[in-house]
């Protein structure tokens, strides 16, 4: 019960970075360079801290600037996107893109697909193409294009990250090093940035609590979840989010969506349940 509490809370607070862009970039007067900054240097202020506590003041950071360039562009990427995207669409492809940036890097590397699992992939390139294709419900490309390159680089971030000694440490040296980043796209953007007290709360919400506290509490569940059922859990992410677009931004959620969602998750779902079986063969034989 505690893991499937801790799990729960994580994904809740993964979905709720889609919420709190969404409604800051739409509901106040913040722009997107602020509140990517803002979302980057507050986690990294609370996964410092919470490191400190946790392991004393002669604590060793982790991470590494590569992964720090790849969290960076997926935050900004991220942020931009949700000024022409709805909550359910950016959630669902961001999703959608870390799964198939990951499950391409495992192609890549000499990974074999089975029969179901390509069935499962064909869907799921079968969803997102039909969530992309013109017409009135579809998204603004150049939203679609920043939010699957945010799905991207996180998706390398996460490959990076795979083996990590201490994720914790890990992540809160990476979120330290992307604040020279963040500084550097503020003063690029000095013209254009527009400071608002209401979305500067939004993006310290975001990235204190839903990204900083979010990874403490999904490291907490992590070392007793199976990695199927942990990647199987993240499939609620888009969902939650699509959820909390509707119920609390009033966003449609029209039968396109529905049903893409449906094939991409579906689909996903499919390779890494048939990947996890494949894996017990394998040992077993």
């Amino acid at each position: 019960m505690r893991i499937l509490i801790l799990s729960s809370l994580s994904m809740l607070a993964f979905a709720c970075n889609s919420l709190l862009c969404r409604v800051a970039l739409t509901q106040t007067g913040i722009d997107a360079a602020s509140f990517a900054s803002t979302r980057l240097i507050s986690g990294a202020a609370v996964l410092w801290l919470i490191v400190r506590l946790r392991r004393g003041p002669q604590a060793k950071g982790g991470g590494d600037w590569w992964s720090a360039g790849a969290l960076f562009a997926y935050a900004a990427t991220f942020s931009y996107a949700y000024v022409s995207l709805s909550t359910a669409t950016g959630a669902l492809l961001l999703f959608g893109a870390v799964q198939a940036s990951m499950i391409g890097y495992g192609l890549w590397a000499g990974e074999r697909l089975r029969r179901l699992q390509l069935v499962g992939l064909a869907l799921a390139i079968g969803g997102l193409a039909g969530l992309l294709s013109p017409g009135l419900s579809a998204p603004p490309v150049a939203g679609a294009v920043l939010m699957i390159s945010a799905g991207v680089a996180w998706g390398v971030y996460s490959l990076r990250g795979r083996g990590a000694g201490d994720p914790l440490a890990s992540t809160a040296g990476n979120f330290l090093r992307t604040v020279p980043l963040c500084l550097a796209l503020s003063v690029a953007t000095l013209g254009s940035a527009q400071r608002d007290g209401a979305g500067l709360l939004y993006g310290i919400a975001s990235g204190a609590v839903a990204s900083g506290l979010g990874y403490i509490i999904w490291y907490a569940a992590l070392p007793a979840l199976k990695a199927t059922s942990a990647a199987i859990m993240q499939l609620s992410v888009p969902v939650l989010a699509a959820l909390g677009g509707v119920a609390l931004l009033n966003e449609p959620l029209t039968l396109r969506f529905a049903l893409s969602a449906a094939a991409i998750l579906g689909g996903i779902a499919l390779v890494v349940l048939q990947k996890k079986a494949a894996a017990a063969a394998a040992s077993g034989k």
